[in-house]
């Protein structure tokens, strides 16, 4: 069959889909993607697959893609994020036959794609489009595209263009820029996002400010786009594309059902239920401790049982006229949307008036530790009791000196002054040694030449010939 591209793509392989589920680093997994369909979902993505992985591990491809076959969860495009544009493509082809578009992840924030994406001398092969080029030519499904915006608009308008013209049959653009993430993520400019959408011809998704279902209608309305996609929206309401926002623990058995008959990790399950949960186990923070520690599918769905049973005992308690806490717009147990607190708030609630140094990330003291357990972030409190001597203060932190060739930390002892890697190719070039990393290709060099010239110089034994061998048997 032909391959569709751009809007005819969209009407007919993805049935004009306007409802979309984002791709989610191990969030985005089948038995949460058929949750979402059953309630409103038009489109799904996989989670972020980093096409190298996929390339080299059969069992990642397994556990991420061919196991998760399911006639129910189409359509369906599988995102890749990749720093090679011969990869990308290696990946793409074996996953096209799994689903109906491979989407290629330009602008993900997080670590893995980081790792994924930026390696310095590979800077413009992504950014001239060449992996999407060489996708459009190679797949037999479209290649399609995940952008974060620039700053400027102009910029995204270029950027956009030029993935259209490499072949891109889709785009979603997310209206942050790389920067705005975890505290700082701020709002999505849908100005961005609408000036995409005029300067190209083919189909364009938003993604960003869609926490309600008329926020999507209201998206579509002020941008002019096919569809929108969310992330957080749908991992703390699930039903927010049916316009609806029902009770949590109901929520939680439909998908603890699903993951019985699609199991996925168990790490995946708690991940989402911390999500879903995230209100009411502000109120029953016990049931956080018990939600960690559990190791067993039942254990969870017991978890489930007892938060049910202490949020309908509030209920019947619950007097006349009485409004949610906390500034909620409904009552803890209710499916509904987490703002983010930016800045100023993290400060406040750290005891901190954050005037000083200016605006600062996700763990606001992170960069002040001073040894004080007051003071440390959890992550480092835990590190602490594990090792009551372990010291936080920069300032104590040892100096390593960096290799003249990369920044990272040389060898003290290398006679190059550089790291083991560069240390490495510059002795294997030269045919030398370094002992201070080990490294002996000149004295291994020197002694082969010494084995060969001995094998020289060993005499020849003579073999005798078959005809004296049958003499001296007569």
């Amino acid at each position: 069959m032909p391959k569709l591209q751009g809007l005819e793509f969209w009407r007919n392989t993805l049935k004009g889909a306007h409802y979309v589920v984002a791709p989610m680093v191990d969030q985005s997994e089948l038995a949460w993607r058929l949750l979402s369909r059953r309630h409103g979902a038009q489109l799904c993505y996989t989670p972020m697959l980093h096409a190298q992985v996929f390339v080299r591990d059969a069992n990642y491809r397994k556990e991420n893609l061919y196991c998760d076959v399911c006639p129910e969860d189409r359509p369906l495009i599988v995102q890749f994020c990749a720093n090679d544009p011969e990869v990308f493509v290696q990946a793409a082809l074996l996953a096209q036959d799994y689903c109906d578009a491979i989407d290629l992840n330009l602008g993900c924030p997080q670590m893995i794609a980081k790792r994924g994406m930026c390696k310095p001398e590979l800077k413009n092969k992504v950014f001239n489009s060449s992996p999407v080029l060489l996708a459009h030519e190679k797949l037999s499904v479209p290649i399609t595209c995940k952008i974060r915006v620039f700053p400027e608009i102009d910029k995204t308008v270029k950027y956009a263009q030029l993935l259209e013209k490499a072949g891109c049959q889709l785009l979603t653009v997310h209206g942050r820029t790389k920067e705005q993430k975890g505290p700082l993520a701020g709002v999505a400019s849908w100005e961005h996002i609408k000036a995409v959408r005029k300067a190209v011809s083919i189909p364009v998704f938003a993604n960003g400010n869609i926490q309600y279902l008329r926020d999507v209608d209201e998206c579509m309305q002020k941008t002019g786009v096919h569809g929108v996609m969310s992330a957080e929206g749908n991992l703390h309401n699930p039903a927010l594309f049916e316009g609806r926002n029902p009770v949590v623990w109901e929520m939680t058995e439909e998908y603890l059902e699903i993951v019985c008959q699609y199991p996925c990790p168990l790490s995946y399950v708690r991940a989402h239920l911390f999500k879903l949960w995230h209100h009411t186990l502000q109120v029953y923070q016990e049931l956080r401790d018990e939600l960690a520690k559990v190791k067993t599918l039942e254990g969870i769905a017991d978890v489930n049982r007892e938060l049910k049973l202490r949020c309908q005992e509030e209920i019947a308690n619950q007097k006349e006229g009485e409004k949610p806490k906390g500034g909620l717009p409904f009552f803890h147990w209710i499916c509904q949307p987490y703002i983010r607190p930016g800045p100023r708030e993290m400060c406040k609630e750290n005891g901190t008036s954050g005037s000083e140094g200016g605006i600062r990330g996700k763990r606001a003291l992170e960069d002040e530790d001073d040894g004080n357990a007051d003071t440390l972030s959890k992550n480092k409190q835990k590190k602490k009791l594990r090792n009551p001597n372990k010291c936080f203060d920069p300032s104590l932190k040892p100096k390593y000196a960096k290799c003249d060739h990369c920044g990272n930390p040389k060898g003290n002892k290398c006679v190059f002054n550089l790291c083991r890697g560069c240390c490495k190719k510059r002795a294997f070039k030269e045919t030398a040694d370094c002992p201070g990393h080990g490294l002996l290709f000149k004295t291994k060099y020197e002694k082969s030449l010494l084995w060969k010239s001995s094998q020289m110089e060993l005499p020849k034994i003579e073999r005798p010939q078959t005809g004296d061998m049958e003499g001296t048997d007569t």
